[in-house]
């Protein structure tokens, strides 16, 4: 354990009076340098760690790191008013882009959270249109409401050890929260792979924070699976948050922030917790005399009289309440239960009850400049029991961690969170033992009220003709709310929202671990069940069990990954030096911003400049800048194709979407298509919408083909744009007048047979023999593939179009001479199995 004085010295640079580079990224370098044995893999690991921090989405913190489809993507969504998505309007018409959130010369981390309810997220999100985040995500305090704070996000120079961190391992720019909400039913899909079950007979989505009460929930858990099964683990906090009794700022540097789902659990019995019983104790002892001081009262009016009944009548339902539940939380009772239930317990709430300071609060005394301040800071080790576990050589095989409020990264406190993972990774690396077999994950459990470019894919609705589709044997219903049910259950009519459960919008996931290291980018798509889905994939073939979470609901298993593809087996090659920050340079005083003024780094376009981004956001300089190059990109188990054709009636366009397994075999994954009309187009009810969207789910293997009218369109031109995980696009446009030529894009195999090269195939063929047509392809982005090529129509003609100068990326225009309105566009990468790199276009390189 550390003592005293180095425990202050470490938590000195949350006041700014040592900056992180003196001491975090020295753990980061230690943990870098630690190899493995050659030859091993995620699977010889003994150790998973998991971190699930608040409230932060992808954009906001990691949008201008090098690498990552941040605000430098080149293939995003467009607006139903023709703007690039990053321009969002308000209900006056001021449009804003993303700007820069000073972390040390503004006081924005101490302005607190944005709305991130339920219904502010619905809202944002507008059914795929992505447009009103400025209106649904206004701050609560009237001071800042007028702000576009939505939009604010931080760069290397607010939070590098964020960024350093991710220079060193893998980071995830495709994962997504499961559920377009708040905190606490994320965090059930991140424990229990669900929030839905029955009450009273009605299907229930637990989609609110408010929907989870402590000792409640009966549905199963993933930790119940690995008692089960045997496999040791434990949850680590300070303390709990059931049974409160904090005083002032206690709880929000002690306790574990609600941030341990299982205390919501029935299974876990968290009422015997010892604060709770003093809690109910103390409610005991005290509300008959304050019952009492009620009722012995002289009310000056029959108003006031009617006041003190009611407060009577509370406090007694409140005393009668605990008065119950005092008799049921007893040591004998305890003792009742079966060893299975009280290993729950014990493994579900560790905390540090072994450190006779864990309940005590200190203060940090120092200079700024010439002021004289003072920060609070936690009289003990906030990792007794867990670094105790550590050093004895008691840490199991899966640990999760829960940190108090102040170090959760939560908007509504300052972000200390950097120095809560940097000591999880101190207390990792002390023995090189451990880390060579420890997987390290940290993510975020939803995004606040925070801006996130990547509209989340979500599902189509079997009760709404013309949503999408998915592959047989997908349940839909059961990710979705219905508005019947929530007015129903009680929720007000103004909150209440029908729509898909998720998924949610992008989160940061950060992976350290000996066969993640290197400064990679992983773009296959998560969501908080991928984390099970992992833990299921290393459990069942580590420790040769069958578990399964059936929580899980096929449509998750189908589009969101397991993690697998993280981890690469360590070959015993040093690797590329990782460019760590100087020394020199520091974080500013966090807790001094608290004195600065408000971010002002925001600007209110002009008519001019949103006319300049629609024709071009790029070379305006109105859009935050993302650093320069790319980063190693691990290979990801997609085969996915997208061809359209039209009907031989010439009424209809369609799409076959299909998620190829040739490559992968058992371990291809499945794709989320989204599909949308940027233009006008006319809905089954007759109503012209502009940017309507369509859900489909394809399981591996599988394909799936949709039409849409051509009629439908404006003026019977129909425009089409698809997208699908790490960069995978295509674009649709033409009328009835189409030329006869089919296209299809696929990839060129080995000349074994065996794989692919990573060059693309164009294939087209046409059904009228006599014709002839020019075709024009483009290539703006890569610049290697410009041609013109005369099709015979007697013959099938295929081109194959090298893509080694790009490492697999491609974005293609096809146009055909003398059809003015044809055009297929196909963009993404050719995955053959093999690391690459991130997109060199996104790079600007």
């Amino acid at each position: 354990m550390d003592t005293r004085r180095e425990f202050l010295k470490k938590t000195i640079l949350l006041s700014g009076a040592i900056g992180f580079s003196q001491v975090v990224p020295a753990s980061i370098r230690k943990a870098f340098a630690i190899d493995p044995t050659p030859g091993s893999t995620f699977l010889d690991a003994e150790h998973i760690v998991i971190l699930m921090q608040e409230n932060r989405s992808f954009d906001h913190a990691f949008g201008t790191l090098r690498g990552v489809r941040g605000f430098n993507d080149p293939r995003a969504i467009s607006l139903p008013d023709g703007k690039p998505v990053w321009f969002q309007t308000n209900e006056k018409g001021d449009t804003y882009a993303p700007f820069r959130l000073n972390i040390k010369d503004t006081r924005i981390t101490w302005m607190g959270s944005l709305p991130h309810s339920r219904a502010s997220q619905v809202d944002a999100y507008n059914v795929g249109k992505h447009d009103q985040w400025l209106n649904a995500k206004r701050s609560g305090d009237p001071k800042y409401s007028s702000l576009p704070l939505t939009m604010g996000h931080y760069t290397r120079e607010d939070i590098p050890f964020n960024y350093t961190m991710a220079d060193a391992f893998t980071i995830c720019d495709q994962n997504f929260c499961s559920a377009m909400t708040s905190t606490t039913p994320n965090r059930s899909f991140f424990w229990t792979g669900k929030i839905t079950d029955p009450v009273d007979g009605r299907p229930k989505a637990h989609i609110r924070n408010d929907d989870f009460g402590y000792g409640k929930l009966p549905w199963k858990t993933f930790p119940e699976l690995l008692e089960e099964n045997d496999i040791p683990w434990k949850f680590y906090q300070n303390d709990l948050s059931c049974g409160g009794g904090f005083e002032k700022e206690e709880r929000a540097w002690l306790a574990n922030f609600g941030c341990n789902l299982l205390e919501f659990f029935a299974a876990y019995n968290v009422g015997f917790s010892s604060r709770n019983v003093q809690s109910l104790l103390k409610q005991v002892q005290t509300l008959p005399g304050q019952i009492q001081e009620l009722q012995e009262r002289s009310p000056t009016s029959e108003a006031a009289a009617e006041k003190v009944r009611k407060e009577i009548a509370k406090k007694q339902e409140v005393l009668d309440e605990a008065t119950v539940e005092l008799s049921r939380w007893t040591k004998e009772n305890f003792e009742k239960l079966s060893d299975k239930e009280k290993s729950l317990y014990y493994r579900a709430f560790v905390i540090n009850d072994g450190d006779p300071s864990y309940h005590n609060l200190s203060s940090l005394h120092y200079m700024d400049g010439k002021e004289r301040r003072e920060a609070t800071v936690p009289g003990g080790d906030l990792f007794y029991q867990f670094r105790k576990d550590v050093k004895e050589g008691k840490l199991p095989a899966i640990s999760w961690i829960a940190p108090p409020g102040n170090f959760s990264d939560h908007p509504s406190t300052p972000w200390y969170g950097a120095w809560y993972v940097s000591e999880v990774l101190d207390i990792l690396t002390q023995d090189p033992e451990v880390w060579k077999k420890t997987i390290f994950i940290v993510t975020y459990d939803e995004n606040d009220g925070y801006f996130d470019h990547v509209a989340p894919y979500s599902i189509p609705d079997e009760h709404k003709p013309g949503t999408g589709k998915c592959s047989a044997g997908i349940d839909t219903e059961i990710e979705f709310v219905r508005l019947e049910n929530e007015l129903k259950q009680g929720i007000p009519k103004k909150q209440a929202r029908e729509g898909a459960i998720g998924l949610g919008f992008r989160v940061p996931m950060l992976i350290a671990s000996p066969w993640s290291r290197g400064g990679k980018v992983n773009s296959e798509l998560f969501d908080h069940t991928s984390t099970l889905q992992f833990l299921e994939t290393f459990v069942n073939q580590k420790y040769k069990k069958s578990i399964r979470l059936e929580n899980i609901s096929q449509w998750r298993r189908t589009i969101c990954g397991d993690l697998t593809s993280v981890f690469s087996p360590f070959d015993g090659k040093p690797l590329e030096k990782i460019p760590f920050l100087d020394r020199d340079l520091y974080v500013e005083e966090i807790y001094n911003a608290q004195f600065k003024e408000m971010p002002s780094g925001y600007q209110k376009l002009s008519a001019e400049q949103v006319a300049m981004v629609k024709k071009e956001p790029v070379t305006t300089g109105l859009l935050t800048e993302q650093e320069k190059g790319v980063r190693p990109s691990c290979a990801l188990p997609y085969e996915l194709y997208a061809d359209g054709r039209i009907s031989a009636d010439r009424k209809d366009i369609f799409i076959r979407m299909t998620a190829g397994n040739q490559l992968f075999g058992d371990r291809a994954a499945g794709s989320p298509f989204t599909v949308y009309a940027p233009g006008k187009f006319i809905d089954p009810e007759g109503q012209a919408e502009l940017a309507r969207n369509w859900s489909f789910a394809v399981k591996a293997g599988d394909a799936l083909e949709y039409g849409w009218h051509i009629e439908d369109f404006e003026h019977g031109i129909y425009h089409l744009r698809l997208n699908a995980p790490n960069g995978f696009y295509r674009e649709l446009r033409g009328d009835m007048y189409d030329p006869a030529i089919a296209i299809q894009c696929g990839y060129e195999k080995n000349p074994s047979g065996k794989g692919f090269s990573g060059n693309l195939l164009l294939t087209f063929s046409t059904a009228d023999p006599a014709a002839s047509r020019e075709i024009i392809i483009s290539d703006p982005a890569y610049k290697k593939n410009n041609l013109t090529r005369r099709l015979s129509g007697d013959k099938e003609t295929v081109l194959v179009l090298p893509l080694a100068d790009s490492q697999g990326w491609y974005d293609l225009s096809v146009r055909v001479k003398g059809y003015e309105n044809f055009e297929r566009r196909f963009a993404g990468r050719v995955e053959t199995g093999k690391e690459s790199i991130s997109d060199p276009f996104m790079g600007r390189i």
